[in-house]
């Protein structure tokens, strides 16, 4: 886990110290579990659990270690509205990212929403933590956020096979930037892109254009983003009543548009348009159909979602939906201040996505 930032801090407030307890098993929450099996197993009062639960008191890093990990161990969960009622608040917010730092740093997709949430937040009381919390690293950073280090979550990048940020969601206020999948996903605080919507507009640019055998490549089908594009893909050709062309899916990078790219190229089927769910990968798989003569548009359309630098200084330009990344960040920002300060919040918010036309198509 690595924090990179803080952003819009209240003045007089200091975060409480983040637990170690590295390699230490994470277990299952307990509701049984109480402030006196913590402080037995950690070998304190239950006082000292309680100033480490509330950031309060001069209480020393290594025993500050020791209550974190023996509220791992025994299950214990705090009570987030107990908490809440009587006051204590760290002021601090964290913004999740579990991806690798590499890929953090190599998506401005990352950029953009973090800009939106920290503009947000800069007018508030609260201080913007940001923490690259790799799947290596999932169990440390689950630690640091349920010991009261933090008053709120915000998940970005979410995958549908990682339910650890869903259960967080029992304990501390969590909202994710996407629809989340899997155990209580439908529960879940979140504000979505129209993804769906996006890529059936992004397909229907295409059949309005003439093309008629459109594929597509798909991001990666353990994100919801990746799998609500290829079914608003699927949507508009079958209301227009094609057939689908061929499908493949990658990583949300150009490295996997060119791996997917080739790999349709092998393929018997043939296709006059393609639908990419991502401008990196759109950008790779232009530099694998140049390498095939194949022309762009004239041969083959392109259409893809993302309005950055891989959509516009691509060669040719690339037509695209345009998702206001900003908003968004600034959107899972106020919805979840909102719930941290008791105001009534719709559980469930949509923005939606603009096409803007370029040479591709």
């Amino acid at each position: 886990m690595r924090r990179l930032f803080r952003a819009g801090a209240k003045p007089g407030t200091e975060p409480a110290r983040q637990g170690k307890g590295e390699g230490r098993e994470r277990h299952s929450v307990d509701p049984t579990a109480t402030l006196d099996m913590v402080a037995t197993s950690a070998g304190v009062s239950r006082s000292t659990v309680q100033q480490v639960l509330d950031a309060t008191g001069d209480v020393p890093a290594n025993l500050v270690d020791r209550v974190t990990a023996a509220m791992a161990d025994v299950g214990y969960v705090p009570d987030r509205a107990g908490r809440a009622v009587s006051g204590h608040r760290s002021y601090s917010i964290a913004l999740l990212i579990p991806e690798t730092a590499s890929k953090f740093f190599a998506d401005p997709y990352f950029a953009a929403v973090i800009q939106g949430a920290a503009a947000f937040i800069e007018d508030t009381d609260y201080v913007l933590n940001l923490l690259i919390g790799s799947p290596a690293e999932s169990e440390k950073t689950l630690r640091y956020l349920q010991g009261g280090n933090v008053d709120g979550v915000l998940v970005i990048s979410h995958h549908s096979d990682d339910s650890s940020y869903l259960l967080l969601s029992k304990s501390v206020p969590v909202v994710f930037a996407g629809r989340p999948t899997g155990l209580d996903g439908d529960d879940a605080y979140y504000v979505n892109v129209d993804n769906i919507g996006a890529g059936a507009m992004a397909t229907r640019h295409l059949i309005e254009r003439g093309h008629t055998r459109i594929a597509t490549i798909a991001g990666p089908q353990n994100m919801v983003a990746a799998v609500d594009r290829v079914t608003g893909w699927r949507n508009a050709i079958e209301a227009a009543g094609l057939t689908p062309g061929p499908i493949e899916s990658a990583d949300f990078t150009p490295v996997g548009g060119v791996y997917a790219m080739r790999r349709l190229l092998k393929q018997e089927q043939t296709f006059d348009g393609i639908f990419v769910a991502s401008s990196q990968m759109a950008s790779g798989a232009l530099t694998v159909l140049r390498d095939a003569g194949l022309k762009v548009p004239t041969d083959v359309g392109i259409t893809t979602i993302d309005n950055d630098q891989f959509a516009i200084n691509a060669e040719p330009p690339l037509t695209t939906m345009e998702q206001p990344t900003t908003l968004h960040g600034a959107k899972i920002a106020e919805m979840l201040i909102d719930i941290i300060e008791g105001r009534p919040v719709d559980k469930h918010a949509t923005i939606a996505t603009t096409l803007v036309v370029r040479d591709s198509a």
